[in-house]
């Protein structure tokens, strides 16, 4: 049995033919008939040239694929076919994943495992917006110029989890909230191998740390024996770094005010969630349902953007930041509140505009289930089941670490 593949295709639906793609690639992989522009997938190597200068962004389409797409095919489409299931090597039902979240199969693996406790295939919100991803791979990175580097949690808390602004200049680097970055760390291990790249969530929003910035923002927190958080958390203002991606391509949040959004973290697993909530509050200054957001740590002095979290409004975000070291408080991790708040989210679990996303620790996941398997009979309904038929609605998402 042939291995599965990742194609590269342009999106007939969205391609102007300005075949300026074609005069960016190298290798004459690209080509083109009265109809459409298509990339041969014999010649293509995935060298990106041809990303940037695309004005549309009708470039950056993949399929996961057996056989490829002939030239013929493409060159016949009014739209890319969906994405086909792919069996499992040993053909005991569809493999995991389906839209392509990145190229580089290193980055694919740390996806999928991020990715794993959802219970099965995620999908993306219906409303999400396209994401673009594998703009910069390993070859043809991003560079960014470091802005700002600023410590999250007190000088006397236990971790020291940063706040990192990249600017990217002119470059063209589009990113949702929701979506992750690679940074590959400089030098190399022990066997002299260079070091295997880390992902990064963005914690900023599809517009920036302002409307209108082209940066990013990286929530990080160092670790002791980490090559690259240590890296990333040492970085100084105007360093140099190189990114890939963006990656991820069903973490996203829905293009729906109304969407009532269940954000449920530990630690730096908060940094898309800090997008999700600049992203709703610029979008509905006026209204829009009101996002809930559990956030366990260990003190309050331990958790990421405390003080900017407190003055969200409580209209625009319901806040439960529940401490399980705090002294002369009772010992509460996110699984505790959430049963406290159980009436609430049953009733949330109910609605079908509901989108539960959790991110964090994957210690969190087993409380986390738990919780959500008792409100769950408290409307009569199996966890289980509820929770399928939501991540194939694309209303359910995990990205544990």
């Amino acid at each position: 049995m042939n291995a599965p593949l990742k194609q590269h295709l342009i999106d007939p639906e969205i391609c102007i033919r300005c075949y300026t793609c074609e005069e960016a690639c190298p290798i004459d992989a690209i080509t083109h008939n009265e109809d459409n522009v298509v990339v041969d997938a014999a010649k293509c190597d995935f060298c990106m040239a041809c990303i940037s200068p695309c004005p549309t962004g009708s470039i950056d389409a993949w399929r996961v694929v057996m056989q490829p797409y002939s030239l013929e095919e493409q060159m016949s489409w009014m739209e890319l076919p969906e994405q086909e299931e792919i069996a499992k090597p040993d053909g005991t039902g569809p493999a995991e994943g389906g839209d392509v979240e990145a190229l580089e199969d290193s980055v694919e693996r740390l996806l999928a495992e991020a990715h794993a406790g959802a219970g099965g295939k995620a999908r993306a919100p219906a409303t999400a917006s396209k994401p673009s991803i594998n703009l910069y791979n390993l070859k043809k990175p991003a560079v960014g110029i470091v802005q700002g580097n600023y410590r999250l949690t007190s000088e006397s808390a236990d971790s020291d989890v940063r706040h990192i602004i990249i600017d990217l200049g002119n470059q063209h680097f589009p990113v949702l909230e929701g979506q992750s970055v690679g940074i590959q760390p400089p030098g190399t291990d022990a066997s002299g191998n260079a070091y295997l790249p880390r992902l990064y969530s963005i914690s900023s929003p599809r517009d920036g740390e302002r409307p209108n910035t082209n940066n990013i923002s990286l929530t990080v927190k160092r670790e002791e024996q980490g090559v690259c958080s240590n890296y990333v958390c040492d970085l100084q203002k105007g360093d140099e770094v190189r990114l890939t991606g963006p990656f991820g391509a069903t973490f996203l949040m829905p293009n729906d005010p109304q969407a009532q959004i269940v954000m449920i973290c530990t630690g730096t697993g908060s940094a898309p969630f800090r997008a999700f909530t600049m992203r709703r509050q610029r979008l509905t200054a006026d209204g829009g349902e009101r996002m809930r957001l559990f956030f366990g740590a260990r003190t309050s002095d331990a958790l990421p953007y405390f003080g900017p979290l407190k003055k969200v409004p409580d209209t625009i975000l319901e806040k439960h930041l529940v401490f399980s070291r705090a002294e002369a408080v009772e010992k509460e991790y996110v699984q505790d509140r959430m049963l406290k708040q159980r009436a609430d989210l049953a009733g949330l679990l109910s609605a079908p505009h509901t989108h539960i996303y959790v991110c964090g620790l994957k210690a969190m996941e087993h409380g986390v289930e738990a919780a959500f398997e008792q409100i769950a009979k408290d409307i009569g309904t199996d966890w289980v089941s509820l929770r399928d038929q939501m991540r194939e609605s694309g209303r359910y998402h995990v990205e544990t670490y």
